[in-house]
């Protein structure tokens, strides 16, 4: 099919393009970028005037929900929620029931994943059988299946020397290990150790919980000579020792959710289980060292950290709550909202989603590789057309994800996603 893109801004980060034209695809391929051919005859045409052609967004985080927690969200409800939100490919992490741990599991989820024909998912394989923390998966086999990485989810590793034989075992095959940074013991709390987490009478999830993680990741990191992708990092002082690594020269990259981005732990409120969140929503200072990190560069990626949650797990008290939040449609408006109020503009904004995404995973992606988050031609022709004029009320019944809580209900956004393309193929109109 072939589908002209017409009178756009086309805003590509990774080339620096940002200019009013139109954008030719033909085959699932990008065949032009501003000037069409003279011989292109589409059969369809979308009028993308006053809209900003991007390239189609990346999320590092997304949980599907599926095998095992069919009530709280399916590949069916899930997916369709990642193309309206102009997310074309997403990370899921491997705390599925049963935890994918086996070939096969990975082989169906990727299956049933494909048949829909909406965002391409990229799994990540369990770094130990059942995230027990006891012994390594075979990670070739999963590999081989189809994991772009391994990881614990947010799952704490408790025996380091299971770490360390992982990080070595990672390193000698080139292969990415996914950690969030929390200390077992510490981690265990409710809310961020602080004034209102002391004043509400919630148990304390404190600074070290991070840094101490991160310190020993580090340290592994140094020994192994290992790649590793932090996920989720979310204080001030955490910024600091990943700013350190990098200035080191260890192999380590960084993303932030939209919540910790956006929230902290002021927005509780009155025990607000919509703020119940994982991990636990940080001071003021954490969070604009955070907007600042991404800004510079420290943090890779901005992800919706999308985790839907069923009602009934919900409405109970803060500390019975189950941890999450729906995220998918609304990672553009969040990150063109940070990108507002940071005034680090638009295309910087588009890039934590694309380009950044894109180098974490780097060769993982396959035939991907060359033209992930970015408009080239010759490329993959992953597309997102948003209206960035066009501002929009979070109204949770209107989510397609399964889950509706989500703490940025009510919130006015900007870009509104107009249509998202997968290889070519409308996977969303508007």
């Amino acid at each position: 099919m072939k589908i002209l893109i017409k009178n756009g801004r086309v805003i590509d980060p990774a080339s620096g393009l940002d200019d009013v034209g139109d954008v030719a695809i033909a085959a699932g391929r990008i065949v032009s970028l501003k000037n069409t051919p003279p011989d292109f005859s589409p059969n369809r045409t979308v009028d993308a005037t006053g809209c900003v052609v991007a390239p189609g967004l990346i999320d590092l985080a997304a949980r599907l929900r599926e095998p095992g927690h069919e009530h709280e969200g399916m590949l069916e409800s899930e997916l369709a929620a990642a193309v309206a939100g102009g997310v074309t490919s997403l990370v899921c992490p491997p705390d599925t029931d049963p935890v994918l741990d086996e070939p096969g599991l990975v082989e169906m989820l990727k299956f049933r994943a494909e048949k829909l024909h909406q965002s391409r998912v990229f799994p990540l394989g369990a770094l130990t059988r059942a995230l027990e923390g006891q012994s390594l998966t075979e990670m070739v086999e999963l590999t081989e299946a189809g994991c772009v990485g391994f990881s614990q989810a947010d799952v704490p590793m408790g025996n380091t020397l299971v770490l360390l034989r992982a990080l070595q075992y990672a390193a000698s095959f080139g292969y990415t290990v996914w950690l969030r940074p929390q200390d077992g013991c510490l981690g265990g709390g409710v809310a961020a150790s602080g004034a209102l987490a002391t004043r509400l009478g919630l148990s304390g999830v404190p600074v070290i919980a991070e840094t101490i993680a991160l310190h020993t990741i580090f340290e592994l990191m140094r020994a192994t000579g290992a790649r590793v992708h932090i996920c989720r990092i979310s204080s001030a002082a955490g910024v600091a020792l990943l700013e350190r690594a990098k200035a080191e020269g260890l192999d380590v990259t960084a993303d932030v959710s939209i919540n910790s981005l956006h929230l902290t732990d002021m927005d509780i409120g009155y025990f607000d289980s919509r703020m119940r969140l994982n991990p636990p929503l940080r001071q003021q200072r954490d969070r604009d060292a955070l907007r600042q990190a991404l800004a510079d560069g420290i943090i890779d990626a901005l992800v919706s950290d999308h985790t839907p949650v069923e009602a009934d797990a919900k409405t109970l008290p803060f500390a019975e709550a189950e941890p999450g939040a729906t995220g998918l449609e609304l990672l553009l408006g969040l990150a063109c909202k940070w990108g507002q109020d940071s005034g680090v503009g638009l295309a910087r904004a588009l890039a934590t989603l694309t380009t950044g995404p894109a180098q974490v995973l780097g060769s993982t992606l396959g035939t991907l590789q060359a033209s992930a988050g970015q408009l080239v031609k010759g490329g993959v022709a992953d597309i997102c057309v948003f209206d960035t004029q066009s501002e929009w009320t979070v109204q949770t019944d209107a989510l397609r994800s399964q889950g509706k809580h989500t703490p940025f209900s009510g919130y006015q956004l900007p870009a509104r996603v107009r249509c998202t393309l997968v290889a070519g193929q409308l996977a969303y109109e508007a």
